[in-house]
Parts: C-alpha cells; structure tokens; sequence
C-alpha cells in the first residue's frame, strides 16, 4: 500500500478517503492541539505530531517518523500573509513574517524526502501569491518549479468541486508534483449535484431545536433574526424585505451586503462553505426553507453540522466522537477541500 504524509493537516477532511483507495496516511501535523485530538480519534493508526513546522524539533520529529521511501506527500500550507496586495509590502516585512515560511517547509520536505507524488492545496489566488524567497519577493509556483522541475513535473491549476460530483462550489488550487517518467491522470467531470438532492431529505427543523438524527441540529438566533428569515424566499436575503428586515436595537434597518441574511438555494449546488458559517449574518449559509401555508418559510436558521458536512462531501457516518464541539466541527469544515475532490484526483496516481 501506497504511503503517504499529510502536512498542515487540520481535522482530518482532506484524507477521509484516501484509504479507500490504498493510500495509507502515517505521518501527519497540525499546529492546533484541539485539531489535532480530532485527526488522532479517526486515524488512530496514523503518527500525528502536534506542533508548529517551523519549529526544527517537531519537523525533525516528522522527517524521522516518515518512512524511508515516500509514496505521497499532501500538503495544505495556510496562506495568510503572502500576498504583495496585503500588510506584508516591503522585503523585510515578509521575511520577517513566519506565515511566509509555512510553504517554504514544504520546499524542504520534498527536497529531503522526495515523495514520488506531491499534491498541494489552497485558495485559488495562490497561483499568484509571492513571498519573500531568497532575499527577493517569488511566485510560489516559480519556486517550486525552479526548485524541483528537473527532477518533477510541476502542474498547478484551479479546481472547481461543483464539477466533481460535490454539492458546492468550492474553487481550490491543486498544484501536482510527480516524478518524471510516472504518471498522473485527470479526473471526469460529474453532473453538479444541487443542495436539493443532496440534503433534501433532512427533516425540517427551527433554530434551537434537535431532529434526533445525528449532527442535524439547529443553532438558536436572535428572535430579530429568525423573523427575518421567516418572511425571506428560498435565494433571497432579508435585505430584500419590506418589513420584516434586519434592524438594529433601536429597530433601525441596517446596511449589509446582499449576500448575508440570504437563503441559498435549493436546486443549484450550494456557494462556498466559510468559516463563519455559524451566523445568519454572515455570507451565503441560511438554509433555502420550504414554503409553508401562512405565506412563511421553514428553516429560519444557518445549516446543520450534518447540512455542511454532506455539502462538503463528508460522509454522513463521520467517524469523529460524539462530544465533539459544534463550533470546531464548523470551523474545520469551513477552511476544508472537500474530501472528495482529493478523493478523485488522488485516485488518477499510477502508484
């Protein structure tokens, strides 16, 4: 069996599939302890080390637990802080900002370790970010092509999970290393799957209240804003409302994006899942209703756990614990690939 090492692993979601396939994931990391405890309750027979990469004892600890010969290196490196358009302008700011080594740890894993297959991933604007790299700002890209493309081939391109057979549309960058002389293929294009028939099934529930199955169950909000989705269609956001729009204490309508206080919609894959999913006023998260017989509509709150895990292609039987927080369940399905678009594109490796 194939084996692999996941860096900057978070939860877990990227590899949830990945021993379907015969891929076996047996060395990972992750800063965040909580996270961490989570990757080590679904894969127990992985070697998870806890603690920041830039750290030299812990990614000593994880160059020495690797195994010798490396089948498979998958790679998330949190991108925050590279981009020339941020904070982070000037030279000295960027090298002075450990953010910017996090992909450079990367660099140093597959020189040391050489895995045959390298799959990274991250926002599609990391095609474009720069960092500072040798005493210059450098597209990531470059470097690892410069650093690597005599002895790898270097593919980066966007992927949108719509088009894989996910309910949602996700767009991530997937850059594929792979040793010359092997072989990697693409997957198929799917139907897109709407958010009808992917959580349609779900027993309809209000804020506040559990449907008995697991993970469906309703976050409480304000009285102000369960009204407001009430009187909201399917698509639409209370914004739009007449009367029954968001306000403030003094009952003043407030200003906000079109985008927030908004019902997705039922019969079109679901938008991109964000970290803040836990809050009506935030983006694109409340669930699309059903039109009920006083003219209002059911569903007046943000998605489940389970609604954000089947839209995110997680299985609806996660093996995680049961006391699991509902907040770090949300959090990690909000920066997450869809498991199984690394699923399909993992699967195209002639191991």
């Amino acid at each position: 069996m194939p084996t692999g090492v996941s860096l900057f692993s978070s939860a877990g979601i990227a590899e949830q599939y990945l021993s379907e396939i015969g891929v076996d994931i047996v060395v990972a990391n992750e800063l965040i302890a909580e996270r961490a405890e989570l990757y080590r309750a679904q894969y127990p027979h992985s070697n998870m080390v806890c603690g920041d990469i830039l750290n030299d004892e812990v990614y000593k600890r994880i160059i020495d637990s690797s195994p010798k010969h490396l089948d498979f290196l998958l790679a998330s490196p949190p991108c925050q802080g590279m981009s020339v358009a941020g904070k982070n302008r000037f030279v000295e700011q960027m090298m002075a900002d450990p953010r910017n080594s996090l992909v450079l740890r990367v660099v140093d894993f597959i020189s040391v370790k050489q895995p045959d297959f390298v799959l990274i991933e991250n926002v599609p604007t990391f095609l474009k970010l720069k960092i500072a790299y040798q005493h210059e700002i450098r597209n990531v890209i470059d470097i690892l092509k410069e650093s690597f493309g005599n002895e790898y081939v270097v593919d980066a391109k966007i992927y949108d999970a719509q088009e894989y057979g996910i309910p949602q549309r996700r767009k991530r960058t997937i850059v594929k290393m792979y040793k010359k002389g092997r072989h990697w293929g693409e997957p198929s294009k799917c139907p897109t799957i709407t958010v009808r028939e992917a959580i349609g099934d779900l027993p309809s529930i209000e804020a506040g209240q559990d449907s008995g199955v697991k993970w469906h169950f309703a976050r409480p909000h304000s009285d102000i804003h369960i009204e407001c989705m009430k009187h909201t269609p399917t698509g639409h956001s209370a914004f739009e409302n007449e009367v029954f729009f968001p306000r403030n204490a003094k009952g003043e309508r407030v200003k906000g994006y079109n985008t927030t206080y908004r019902r997705i919609n039922w019969d079109e894959p679901a938008p991109t899942i964000t970290m803040r999913n836990d809050a009506i006023s935030s983006q694109l998260n409340v669930h699309p209703g059903r039109l009920m017989a006083d003219g209002t509509y059911s569903d007046a709150r943000v998605l489940t756990p389970l609604e954000l895990m089947i839209l995110n292609s997680i299985p609806r039987n996660w093996n995680i614990p049961d006391n699991t927080p509902e907040n770090l369940i949300r959090k990690c399905i909000g920066e997450s690939i869809p498991p199984l678009l690394v699923k399909k594109i993992v699967e195209q490796i002639a191991f």
